[in-house]
């Protein structure tokens, strides 16, 4: 691997501070913030004693300053200001801020990705077709770009510009998702807007799983609703996501049953019942496996 350059170096080090500098000013307080329709800033001056879970969505988040760990299944990434992460499609993921301070708070640029955008994209950023490529993953990490960065900052400070932010945006924006396809993982981010590929039959299973968590599921149906075969259907399934269909339809069911409780005072009978469960027991032994703790003293410690 090539020495890098000192003085790119350097530079890579002012994009980063510059960056950090943006997002401090649109993200003011811990917390995230909507700089406009697509575009989010996060700042956060912990660490987080324990793991978060929620459900990620397709984007790309671009870190200036500290670190956090994501786990999809067995799978454990980090990133930080070295190295950026593409969202492929919606998964349940664990995660934590595992850099963070007062001084040196973990700051963010996300930014969403859709797939119709990226499929106008990549048309573009691969005029003579895509090279294939290995199996799809729903999280992507690579290192940081610094022409990404660049085109982040000049993101961020076209808000200062209120006659330009409209007509320069879409530019901007294309800027990005052009240089990400062009970049090492780009034909892997490719599969997110090419309507047959892999990762957009998975995604469109994940969907069906999203809005009909608590319905009984059979595989075999789910694979004929997106046109592959049940064998190629898991293979594809757990490569995207770690997990078998059943296994993710799980967890769904678990994250939910959590917020029914958390957010909206539901006993764990009524939660069960609500995300799709027969057995109370086998809910509170299966939450008790993935949370860590049982549903009703994860409630009563709430």
């Amino acid at each position: 691997m090539p020495k890098q350059n000192p003085q790119d170096k350097n530079n890579e080090l002012l994009l980063r501070n510059k960056l950090a500098k943006l997002i401090s000013q649109y993200a003011p307080a811990d917390g995230l913030f909507e700089v406009c329709p697509g575009v989010r800033v996060l700042r956060e001056s912990s660490q987080d004693a324990k793991p978060a879970r929620n459900i990620s969505q397709p984007g790309m988040c671009i870190v200036a300053q500290g670190a956090k760990r994501v786990v999809l299944g067995n799978d454990i990434f980090e990133y930080d200001n070295s190295r950026m992460v593409v969202y492929s499609t919606e998964v349940p993921i664990s995660a934590n801020i595992i850099r963070a301070s007062i001084d040196e708070p973990y700051l963010c640029l996300i930014i969403d990705i859709t797939p119709q955008k990226l499929a106008e994209l990549t048309a573009k950023a691969f005029p003579h077709g895509l090279p294939r490529v290995p199996e799809s993953r729903a999280i992507h990490i690579g290192p940081t770009n610094p022409k990404i960065v660049d085109a982040g900052i000049r993101l961020l400070e076209l808000f200062s510009e209120p006659d330009d932010v409209d007509l320069l945006i879409p530019l901007l924006l294309d800027e990005i998702f052009i240089r990400l396809l062009r970049s090492h993982i780009g034909a892997l981010v490719a599969q997110i807007g090419i309507t047959d590929s892999n990762l957009q039959k998975v995604s469109k299973g994940i969907s069906w799983v999203r809005e009909h968590y608590a319905q009984p599921m059979k595989v075999d149906q789910l694979a004929a609703y997106v046109n592959m075969s049940v064998s190629a259907f898991h293979q594809h399934f757990k490569a995207v996501t770690s997990m078998s269909p059943l296994q993710f339809q799980k967890e769904l069911r678990l994250h939910e049953a959590k917020n029914l409780m958390l957010s909206k005072m539901m006993d764990v009978s009524s939660a069960s019942l609500q995300v799709g469960y027969a057995s109370v027991s086998q809910f509170s032994r299966e939450y008790s496996r993935l949370f860590g703790v049982s549903p009703s003293k994860d409630t009563r410690s709430a």
